[in-house]
């Protein structure tokens, strides 16, 4: 089965074709750095590392481009309000946004540009828009640099807006502008500003303005065409659709595919900072490992709108342990093969099909169980085979090293419990098959009162600390 993605320019599910055979290259946008890193933040990096992961699984030699934006006027506004440089200030988020993506197993680009390390490009491609008629600078002295969207009618294209429908675009003065949608190139730099948050330009001193960004950092390490262009729904406009036209407008084909991740939500409204209903990772992480967050992250499809709550990361995170101790009990290779179910690589073809790829999971799991309480253990192995070869996909292996290792007397412990445990199960099975109810009953309790807590599912008895 072929690769089928959704994009969101055409609104269908296209087979993947890549520009050149063999490779893909891929651009995520990244993060503003201006504050902690929420749940929200980090699901675009957990998602879109699964489709590198899998786009790598399926034969492509991916290049991954995730930007960093560290100037912004929230990362200045933060900065001011809290006293201190806002370098200083946009360098101490990067590394907690750093922190996060390594607590969830989120691989390192294949290259992590900084918006304040390419202004150069973005001077370069601004000139380039100014010399094709599609940007100006004003003449109010102000040093400001716009995009003329009246200048480019295929503006609008890509959210499939008309311009006249299109609200005013609020990320700059408007005194100098042609057209309330006017987007900003290039903001000159106002006396109230740091002369540090200011470099020199044809136009005056001044900073990029944050569309422009993206395009310059994805033209230089992707080239003026490339796959697929990634990021948050609530990126699609104005960023997304001003990217696109600002790149188009100078000449550069940009993205072949668009692809969107859904909002997590609180209460039914977008997870942000402004509207305080955050959860940082570090606050979240100190409640549930990072392998349970991502599992919680990933079993969502991408496009699919996630209501957070700590009831339903619970369950995920069980569900999890569950997979766990089967891993544990049927004796799991500690290095993924190469066994993937055709409904596990339908499903992933299925534009990134997960939720679907998660019940593939379990049903090995269950498979698996089944065969253990059998005393097939050499079949039970198979399926512990396969269910490390898919979680390995997901970024879910229990025994990467990204997870980090446990030292050797709490494996021996946990494995110790485990086998004692087991064992009494195994014994209950016994009973209850041979209904000697009263014997079945004698041991759940002899293992509720040790305090560990066992629940008849489908999957098979399981059992965790109460």
């Amino acid at each position: 089965m072929t690769l089928r993605l959704y994009d969101t320019a055409t609104g269908e599910v296209r087979d993947f074709v890549p520009l050149e055979e063999g490779k893909a290259g891929v651009y995520l946008c990244g993060l503003t750095v201006q504050s902690e890193p929420h749940v929200g933040h980090v699901r675009s990096g957990v998602n879109f590392d699964v489709l590198r992961r899998w786009l790598t699984h399926s034969g492509y030699d991916v290049t991954f481009i995730r930007n960093v934006t560290d100037i912004d006027d929230k990362i200045l506004a933060k900065a001011d309000a809290l006293g201190r440089p806002w370098y200083a200030h946009a360098a101490a988020m990067k590394r907690e946004l750093d922190r996060a993506y390594d607590a969830l197993n989120v691989a390192p680009p294949t290259y992590e540009p900084a918006a304040t390390g390419h202004v150069p490009e973005m001077v370069e491609l601004i000139e380039a828009l100014i010399a094709r008629g599609h940007a100006y600078a004003t003449d109010d002295g102000s040093g400001d640099v716009y995009f003329d969207v009246r200048s480019w009618p295929a503006y609008g294209e890509l959210t499939h807006q008309r311009i006249d429908d299109m609200e005013a675009a609020e990320d700059a003065d408007p005194r100098g502008k042609r057209d309330p949608r006017d987007f900003a190139l290039w903001k000159g730099r106002k006396p109230s500003e740091p002369v540090t948050a200011s470099w020199p330009s044809p136009w005056g001193r001044g900073r990029p303005g944050w569309h422009i960004e993206c395009s310059a950092m994805a033209g230089k390490y992707l080239g003026s065409a490339f796959d697929i262009h990634g990021g948050g729904v609530d990126l699609r406009f104005p960023h997304h659709e001003n990217e696109q036209a600002q790149s188009r407008a100078a000449g550069h084909a940009f993205a072949s595919y668009w692809l969107h991740n859904a909002w997590i939500t609180t209460a039914g409204e977008k997870m942000s900072k402004s509207l305080g209903n955050s959860l940082t990772i570090p606050a979240v992480l100190g409640r549930f490992r990072g392998i349970e967050l991502r599992f919680y992250l990933v079993a969502a499809h991408y496009r699919s709108h996630v209501e957070f709550s700590f009831e339903a990361l619970e369950e995920a995170a069980a569900g999890f342990r569950r997979i766990e101790g089967f891993l544990e009990r049927a004796g799991a290779p500690a290095e993924p093969v190469p066994l993937l179910p055709e409904t596990f690589t339908a499903a992933m073809d299925d534009d990134l099909g997960t939720p679907a790829a998660v019940a593939a999971v379990y049903d090995a799991v269950r498979e698996g169980n089944r065969l253990l309480q059998a005393g097939d253990r050499a079949g039970a192995a198979v399926q512990a085979a396969e269910v490390v070869a898919m979680l390995d996909v997901l970024g879910l292996h229990p025994a990467d090293e990204a997870w980090g290792a446990t030292s050797s007397d709490d494996e021996a412990l946990t494995h110790a419990v485990d086998v004692l445990v087991g064992g009494l199960l195994d014994q209950r099975a016994q009973a209850r098959a041979a209904k000697n109810f009263a014997a079945a009953d004698a041991i759940r309790d002899r293992i509720k009162d040790a305090g560990i807590e066992v629940t008849d599912t489908p999957d098979g008895p399981q059992w965790s600390v109460s």
